[in-house]
């Protein structure tokens, strides 16, 4: 993006007390500071979120996992085991907009800083909280991370081939999907308070935003009354082409995905012409959407014996040039090094006092009025002076004696 907005981005003056860790809750403060949020990371002073140190092959510096999940984040120490500490913490609830959590079921209340205490404080403030089951559950108590909620939310139950396992897609869905869900929340909360006046408690279970990515296998579902099947690259609802297809010169990702539309056979049409089987066109096995998913495989055969003589790229391109819908598999790194992507910061450079230039993926929502640079994320405690300075009025010699006592 060359220009950017000279307005204030969209949520700034929101401020956010952040107390969440690993992904799904980060995801939603995450979120939050890319949209111009002022997001505070209260963390604790020895050692700081588990997500510093989670997966990292470096002693002396944080993970890249949490890099990805903080950009554009403050952090402050502060050991909320301590009374002074909960008592600094009170003090920031009471001039937040948003306070967001994720700790295991049961820790947040242990703490003292239930959304009922939470609200107590500051009766405007929007509580968003994601745990893995909701209310009512028979299984509420239970800790959950991404491939949990992926199992329990029916998302393994109808991903992979028709006679195989369940299988997790590479996608973290459960985490940062979730969280994207309680962001859609939060934003509905602070347009409602402008109404009320009052902020209210934004909660997600993980098993339940699966359920509703899972919408169009209920579909299937309701057809036939049994549970939604796997069926690997094909619609639940059946129709050829849906599939990818070899390409050259044959490496781990050279492959394109072809569809064509189950609502006529315009597609189907042109892609015959494109790889030279007009006269399919003409076959009346083939007629139909619903007939074609009745012979998946001869019709895949017909397909690859074309792509496998292109690059993914040049398929996509002659098939894409007349309206087929296609799309060549693209590996993380193919994404990364595309200038196009990185012109509209789909992926971003930032510097990192300790990691150096990293690239990473940016905001992929684009508004007219709002743009926030992204920035790298914080090192523990980074923070600390300004934000306590600027929130809580503390002195020079008031932080020195807090460090001191082990409060931050």
């Amino acid at each position: 993006m060359n220009e950017t907005t000279k307005n204030p981005p969209a949520l700034s003056g929101i401020k956010v007390v952040d107390l969440t860790q690993f992904e799904s809750g980060t995801s939603i403060t995450g979120t939050l500071a890319w949209l111009g949020a002022d997001v505070i990371k209260v963390e604790n002073p020895k050692g700081g979120e588990q997500g510093r140190s989670a997966s990292s092959e470096r002693k002396d510096a944080d993970s890249y996992y949490f890099m990805l999940l903080n950009a554009n984040k403050k952090s402050v120490t502060l050991n909320l085991k301590s009374e002074r500490g909960k008592e600094m913490l009170r003090q920031m609830i009471a001039k937040a907009d948003i306070f967001a959590e994720n700790f295991a079921p049961g820790a947040i209340e242990r703490l003292g800083f239930s959304y009922e205490e939470v609200s107590a404080i500051n009766p405007r403030i929007i509580y968003a909280t994601v745990k893995g089951f909701g209310k009512g559950s028979p299984f509420e108590n239970y800790l959950a991370f991404d491939m949990i909620a992926q199992a329990v939310g029916g998302v393994m139950s109808i991903t992979g081939e028709a006679d195989g396992r369940p299988l997790k897609p590479g996608v973290t869905l459960g985490d940062t999907g979730t969280g994207l869900h309680a962001v859609i929340g939060v934003l509905a909360a602070l347009f409602q308070r402008t109404v009320t006046g009052r902020g209210q408690k934004v909660e997600v279970a993980m098993q339940d935003a699966m359920v509703n990515y899972c919408r169009i296998a209920y579909s299937k579902q309701l057809m036939s009354n049994e549970a939604c099947e796997r069926s690997g690259n094909a619609l639940f609802l059946g129709n050829a082409p849906c599939e990818v297809f070899r390409c050259k010169p044959g490496g781990l990702n050279d492959y394109v995905f072809i569809y064509t539309s189950r609502a006529n056979n315009i597609q189907w049409e042109l892609l015959c012409d494109v790889i030279g089987r007009p006269e399919l066109k003409e076959e009346p096995r083939f007629s139909t959407p619903i007939k074609r998913g009745d012979h998946v495989d001869e019709i895949n055969k017909h397909v690859e014996n074309w792509t496998s003589n292109f690059t993914k790229f040049e398929a996509m391109e002659k098939l894409g040039a007349v309206g087929v819908p296609c799309g060549a598999v693209m590996d993380t790194k193919e994404l990364s090094d595309d200038s196009t992507m990185r012109d509209r910061e789909i992926f971003v450079e930032v510097d990192h006092p300790v990691r150096g230039r990293v690239l990473m993926p940016g905001w992929p929502v684009k508004m007219t009025d709002s743009h926030v640079k992204v920035t790298a994320s914080p090192l523990l405690g980074a923070d600390s002076s300004e934000v306590y300075a600027e929130w809580l009025d503390l002195s020079t010699d008031e932080l020195t004696a807090l460090k001191s006592e082990g409060v931050i």
